[in-house]
């Protein structure tokens, strides 16, 4: 094992596409999860001492023009690191499939690379895709690196956002869910707290992740958090909220390192890295509740909110965003429409 390196993670990339065992076979497998899984397990070896800590090797200086796109977008968009490491590998991809000479890229081969990476995964993956492939050209044409007209080579995909309703809970469904996280352990008022900061003022779990000290007013009330887009808003804060809150802080594990509200309940105890910790916290809590639903992450607990507010709350730009959240309930519409004249009910 002490002669696995890069070269090595390479190939069996490649042997991935085309080979036949049973987690491989589905044509709607790309194998991202597997080649993601080895480098983990090459870092750990490394660690070990089992296998030698020798440099990546970087093609012909390649990723050069992604690594410039991706810091262009954490700067001057101010993107998150998750967004970024998006669109670093959907640009990465494009780059290594058309050639670093992006000055002679042409509208046909952008949009065969789409159409072929789109045929081997599914909707959801390719809309990011094209999303990430959207920014890099753009992003090209900004820098005066290719054609302006690069991007609108890029289909988009049948998606209709209004079609269904959204998942979310009823009120008695979230009376429950709040009531699964009674109790005096840290980890439970913990859990009250952050599900109370869903449910009533819409965050995202992002947001409640990276929540500090600093950012609570407790004199005046208000929260201020940071969405997507460095863009800040200050957020009333609840009686029932800040009550969770303070119970909370009264039993918290005592550290220096971290100046975050919210710490993981296993020693050590650290900060949650990223919003997929404040989603578990609501997985367990809808378990705990006995409460059935397709969705089960922190954005469940977003819906609910007054339309009068739900702008503001969840810091949307654009209306039709918000709109999402204002569907229409066809199971109550039910109870009080009316039959077509006619025909008999």
């Amino acid at each position: 094992m002490r002669d696995i390196d890069a070269a090595t993670l390479q190939t069996f990339g490649r042997h991935l596409s085309r080979c036949h065992c049973y987690q491989s076979s589905n044509r709607r497998k790309t194998g991202y999860h597997a080649r993601f899984g080895v480098k983990l397990f090459h870092r750990y070896l490394i660690q070990l001492g089992v296998c030698a800590n020798r440099p990546t090797p970087n093609r012909d200086n390649e990723l050069v023009l992604v690594t410039a796109f991706r810091d262009w977008f954490r700067t001057h968009r101010g993107a998150a690191e998750p967004t970024l490491r998006l669109y670093y590998r959907g640009a990465a991809e494009l780059l290594h499939a058309l050639g670093e000479d992006v000055g002679r890229w042409r509208v046909q081969a952008v949009r065969k690379f789409l159409l072929d990476r789109a045929s081997q995964c599914g909707a959801t993956t390719t809309q990011k895709l094209i999303t990430s492939l959207r920014a890099f050209l753009r992003y090209l044409s900004f820098c005066g690196e290719a054609r302006d007209d690069l991007d609108l080579a890029i289909p988009a995909i049948a998606h209709w956002r209004l079609a269904t309703l959204p998942r979310c809970l009823s009120g008695e469904e979230v009376n429950r869910v709040i009531a699964a996280c009674d109790g005096s352990s840290p980890a439970r008022l913990r859990d009250r707290a952050i599900v109370l900061m869903l449910s009533r003022l819409g965050l995202r779990a992002g947001d409640v992740a990276q929540l500090r000290f600093r950012d609570i007013d407790w004199r005046n009330g208000t929260l201020q958090v940071m969405g997507k887009g460095r863009y800040q808003v200050k957020l009333p804060l609840p009686q029932d909220l800040g009550d969770a809150l303070l119970r909370y802080l009264e039993r918290r594990p005592q550290v220096d390192h971290t100046d975050r509200v919210f710490l993981r309940g296993i020693a050590p105890f650290k900060a949650f890295s990223s919003g997929s910790g404040v989603s578990s916290v609501v997985k367990r809590a809808l378990q705990r509740a006995g409460v059935e639903s397709p969705a089960r992450g922190a954005h469940l607990l977003r819906h609910g909110v007054p339309l009068d507010q739900i702008g503001l709350v969840l810091r949307h730009r654009s209306i039709d965003m918000t709109a999402y959240y204002a569907k229409v309930d066809v199971a109550l519409l039910q109870q009080i429409a009316q039959p077509w004249p006619g025909v008999n009910s």
